[in-house]
């Protein structure tokens, strides 16, 4: 567990870095709802260098509501260690007061309640303002994109992803990493690459054929007076997690020997700072600067992950920025020839309701959106439950989406992946075509109908589990478990492969799951090629519209052991 001070004293044991985080102190002001955009802003310019960091934003335009996973387990090293904790141990471990607008934005806890007084989060327009402040007062600001932005939301899906292109050119991003940017295929991320006015980054991307690098690993600024080295690193398990025909002849992987290798050629090259922008996620960005020598900066992305105080690992400090649109990170530094001497970070919330929109942006948003608004906007349904999906095992927005699964594919069971991306909704509010979208929206959403034995079954959720609780970080190769609807199940979390799951059972029924059976099994996102059937955002539209309203029950299916 960790605190301000045990960090702060720690930065300064474990090397010449001076640090100072968090949220500042505007979180008093806030539980006092009076909170403004210059609370949220304020910052003391620190050093020579700044780096502003957004990530994993998944197309999300406009403001909303996202809630903050209550179960993140961590395996090895990483358990107990941030991000592997939540709600009231995550609030007493950062010193966050409960119910303060820190730990709405922070954490699940009373999330329904404090979203009804704090309001929506994110919006570009809103994140637009915060990056016009921060470089109206640090004109030489990077700002650094750490991927899976252009994927999310049927905007995107309908544009191939040309609206958040479009709002990202106007942003001002310097460079970029990728990840769900892929799942739009090798010749349309290539087109886009081409028209970019700043840079696509990926030291690991590999044509495959020649075993050569594909893209940039890294680009380099003068900014502060200082050379400043940005390394790309794409979401390294692409082929594995998403569907490899999309991306032929590329291959990925950590290729920590190569991060070290760009690193080294970094510093023989004089670099003064180097910053990796990554879409590794937490923990194997957390063994990678353990790893690989040199680093001062790694910008994390894909685990979703926010984190108000940087986590020091040696020399280097680690930035997580949370996703969806929800925060932005400022890093001011103060950077010497060749050496960090010390920084100033600030995990800035972006609360919609008092960060005042930009202009030019959302005259920008409405014109992208505005073919597609009486789509989005039609109401499918209403909402009587809390629907969120982060957390290891199922939320209630996929548990709505296998109830879905098992009534219009007529199936016994229903399996949703443990994709992390997806904005909640509070109860009350109406279900939009838009909001149906937001949970499933991707260019491989074909709900398939097909049969699974028991041994099958277990052997699926035997192999998300590994890549999720394998001890090594650069083992762990998937999002959250696969979401399962009819089916229950103990895990053991502590147990290697192949020892996780017991206990599987028809939940309708309470009937054992016999090995050698065949059970009717229905799913969607499968990255086999030519997979068939409706999309997934039909089959939910069609079962929300019969429903009118929804209510979605505990779900106590999964028995988790082992944490």
């Amino acid at each position: 567990m960790i605190t301000r001070r045990a960090f702060a004293q720690a930065g300064l044991a474990a090397s010449a870095i001076v640090g100072a985080s968090g949220f500042g102190n505007w979180s008093r002001i806030a539980a006092q709802q009076r909170l403004t955009q210059d609370d949220l802003l304020g910052f003391a310019d620190f050093g020579n260098v700044t780096l502003v960091h957004v990530t994993d934003i998944h197309a999300q335009l406009r403001p909303i509501w996202f809630r903050e996973p209550d179960t993140n387990i961590g395996v090895g090293d990483a358990r107990g260690r941030p991000p592997h904790i939540t709600g009231s141990d995550f609030l007493r471990a950062f010193g966050i007061t409960p119910g303060s607008a820190e730990a709405y934005a922070l954490s699940h806890d009373d999330f329904a309640a404090l979203g009804r007084a704090y309001g929506r989060m994110g919006g570009m327009d809103r994140v637009a303002t915060v990056v016009k402040a921060i470089r109206a007062a640090r004109p030489e600001a990077l700002v650094l994109d750490g991927g899976d932005t252009w994927h999310g939301s049927m905007t995107s899906l309908r544009t191939g992803g040309q609206d958040m292109v479009n709002v990202m050119n106007a942003l001002g991003v310097d460079a970029m990493t990728s990840h769900w940017e892929w799942t739009f295929g090798a010749e349309r991320v290539n087109e886009i690459v081409e028209g970019l006015p700043f840079a696509f980054l990926g030291a690991n991307i590999y044509d495959a054929e020649w075993d050569e690098p594909a893209f940039d690993p890294y680009a380099v600024f003068e900014r502060g007076g200082r050379r400043i080295g940005v390394i790309g690193q794409a979401f390294p398990y692409l082929p594995i997690a998403n569907p490899s025909w999309m991306f032929p002849g590329l291959s990925f992987g950590v290729r920590q020997e190569r991060m070290q290798e760009v690193v080294d050629e970094l510093r023989a090259d004089g670099v003064d700072l180097v910053v990796c922008l990554s879409h590794n996620g937490f923990d194997v960005d957390h063994k990678m600067a353990g790893a690989v020598s040199g680093i001062d900066v790694i910008l994390s992305g894909h685990t979703h992950d926010a984190i108000p105080e940087p986590v020091l690992v040696g020399q280097t400090l680690i930035i997580a920025s949370g996703s969806n649109g929800k925060f932005v990170s400022r890093v001011d530094l103060d950077v010497g020839a060749g050496q960090l001497l010390g920084y100033r970070h600030r995990l800035i919330p972006i609360f919609s309701d008092v960060i005042a929109p930009d202009p030019e942006m959302s005259a920008l948003i409405a014109a992208e959106r505005a073919p597609f608004e009486a789509e989005l906007a039609e109401v499918i349904g209403q909402t009587e439950s809390l629907l969120y999906r982060r957390g290891n095992f199922n939320g209630t927005w996929d548990d709505l989406i296998c109830d879905a699964i098992r009534a219009e594919r007529d199936v016994e069971i229903a399996l949703s992946p443990g994709v992390r991306w997806g904005p909640s909704l509070l109860p009350g509010d109406p279900i939009t075509r838009e909001d149906i979208h937001n949970a499933t929206s991707m260019t491989y959403g074909a709900c398939y109908r097909t049969e699974m034995t028991g041994e099958m079954l277990r052997a699926i959720l035997e192999d998300v589990a590994d890549n999720i609780f394998n001890p090594d970080p650069y083992y762990q190769q998937g999002g959250d478990m696969v979401r399962v609807g009819g089916l229950g199940y103990r895990i053991d979390v502590s147990r290697p492969i192949g020892e996780r799951i017991s206990e599987m059972v028809l939940t309708d029924t309470g009937a054992a799951v016999v090995p050698g059976r065949s059970y009717s099994v229905g799913g969607w996102a499968s990255v086999n090629e030519g997979t068939e059937g409706p999309q997934i955002w039909d089959i939910l539209e069609n079962h929300i519209r019969r429903l009118g309203t929804v209510r979605v029950e505990a779900n106590t299916s999964v028995s988790v052991t082992g944490a």
